[in-house]
């Protein structure tokens, strides 16, 4: 199952988020990178949904806009973040399922354009985002510090006709 996350589990999910990371060897114990993973979503800075299986965190994807992106900087667009899977739960599917719950969250929004950045050695997820329409855009690649680069992937969000702008999980707004 696929819902929002709750305010309480907002520090486990931070930790499923470095511990994905430094177990896939994309990110190093004691980078600073991990604070940011943690305090994702904490500070009103984004939808952050869950997979779960009978109470157990799988995986957290998260929605941000406005102020809080990296690249979304128009109205319309909003940025896919923190892709992560528990290490013991890869393999099975739950990415794609986050991936299209923040696709559909999005477009249930009004969001039409979704961004997101990745690191070049996260090769499987570059083929989850092309697999579900995402696009390179190399002009839009960035360093969030000299010597390393991000690379950027975006699709194009179709809005569904008939489709209101709640959300399923009834707020008017996803992203703030």
């Amino acid at each position: 199952m696929v819902r929002e996350a709750r305010p309480e589990e907002l520090p486990s999910i931070g930790a499923l988020r470095v511990e994905a990371y430094e177990r896939g060897g994309f990110l190093r114990p004691g980078d600073p990178y991990a604070g940011t993973l943690r305090a994702l979503g904490r500070q009103g800075d984004g939808t952050v949904l869950v997979a779960e299986d009978g109470g157990r965190l799988l995986g957290t994807i998260m929605l941000a806009a406005g102020a809080a992106t990296e690249l979304a900087g128009t109205a319309g667009a909003a940025d896919i973040r923190a892709l992560a899977v528990a290490p013991g739960s890869q393999g099975r599917g739950v990415g794609r399922r986050l991936l299209r719950a923040a696709i559909s969250r999005a477009a249930a929004a009004g969001v039409h354009r979704l961004l997101l950045s990745t690191q070049p050695t996260m090769r499987a997820a570059h083929s989850l985002y092309e697999s579900e329409g995402f696009r390179r855009a190399p002009e839009l690649d960035w360093q969030p510090v000299p010597g390393y680069t991000l690379l950027v992937y975006e699709t194009a969000v179709p809005r569904r006709p008939g489709q209101s702008r709640r959300s399923p999980g009834g707020t008017e707004n996803l992203v703030p």
